[in-house]
């Protein structure tokens, strides 16, 4: 049976009132902007409430209240998850599982993200995110993949490379993605104003780079897939960001979780993690399952100049 959205409950917040909250079971914490590096510290006090208001970023005016009173897995989306690090302990404490999408790109020399730690930090971060919780629960992304006047697909290529020695067995997964800079207005100027300027892969590059990228990366012990791309591309599978699978493998244990997932039978060898449970929010290509997202466009100090959230 297809999802037909979330539970429903009544929730009592800090005025008194009483007002319909939803009560997801999966929470994505979050697309639209970096809650553990920039909003770390209220997040958690929103974990301890119990609840989080979100407002329709269509019609601001519209405020949604999120329980967490069902939520069983929290999915992380961060650059720089460093501020959230010290509260792991704390959300163990509170029962919910979490695994992390990390983007670890290297852009520094074209100052594309220029409100990030140095490469160096990030890569430390990383490591001992992994130490603490496990590299098949820490997601590596390299993600947009984009060229330059300078930076050509070799020397891309060569940056993953040397990014992969230094995270080799802290990760299990390599996530990918082209940049979409035509289709984003806002992108497009911001790039062309930009001295290193930039441009999207062309599909016969993006052909090429993948093969490439699949040779180099036989050795590294990490599974390639793309992000919401439509192109095939042999040896790079189709990801599921939310992954009713990952979430089935690393918190098979948790019995509310494993029932909304269905507990492996509607899906040989997984769980419910295809038709039945996709996200049909999301980009047609996408393959993840639902979740709740709680975070709000505009509010994201990295400045990414590639990013559609950036304001």
């Amino acid at each position: 049976m297809a999802f037909r959205g979330w539970e429903r409950i009544p929730l009592r917040i800090e005025s008194g009132e009483t007002v319909e909250a939803v009560a997801p079971v999966i929470v994505s914490a979050s697309r639209a902007t970096d809650l553990p590096a920039f909003h770390a510290e209220r997040m958690m006090a929103r974990l301890r409430a119990g609840f989080a208001p979100w407002r329709n970023p269509f019609n601001p005016r519209q405020t949604q209240y999120v329980s967490f009173r069902k939520t069983r897995a929290v999915i992380f989306w961060s650059k720089n998850p460093a501020p959230l690090l010290p509260y792991l302990s704390e959300i163990d404490a509170l029962g919910i599982n979490y695994y992390f999408q990390f983007t670890l790109n290297d852009y520094e020399a074209e100052g594309l993200e220029p409100g990030v730690p140095p490469l160096d930090e990030r890569v430390e971060t990383f490591r001992r995110l992994a130490e603490r919780i496990g590299p098949e629960r820490v997601i590596w992304r390299f993600d947009p993949l984009l060229l330059t006047g300078q930076l050509t697909a070799d020397a891309l290529l060569a940056r993953i490379e040397r990014l992969a020695g230094a995270l080799r067995g802290c990760t299990r997964k390599l996530v990918i993605s082209f940049a979409d800079i035509e289709r984003y207005r806002s992108v497009s100027r911001r790039l062309s104003r930009h001295s290193a300027g930039a441009r999207e892969f062309t599909p016969g590059e993006m052909t090429s780079f993948a093969a490439r990228l699949v040779d180099l990366s036989a050795e590294w012990g990490v599974e390639l897939a793309t992000c919401a791309e439509e192109i095939e591309l042999a040896g790079i599978a189709h990801n599921r960001c939310i992954d009713g699978r990952l979430l089935a493998q690393c918190f098979g244990n948790d019995a509310e979780l494993m029932e909304f997932l269905g507990g492996g039978a509607l899906f040989p060898g997984g769980v419910a993690s295809g038709s039945a449970l996709k996200d049909r929010g999301q980009r047609k290509a996408c393959g993840c399952i639902v979740s709740k997202d709680i975070g709000a466009y505009g509010t994201c100090g990295h400045g990414c100049l590639y990013c559609y959230a950036c304001r």
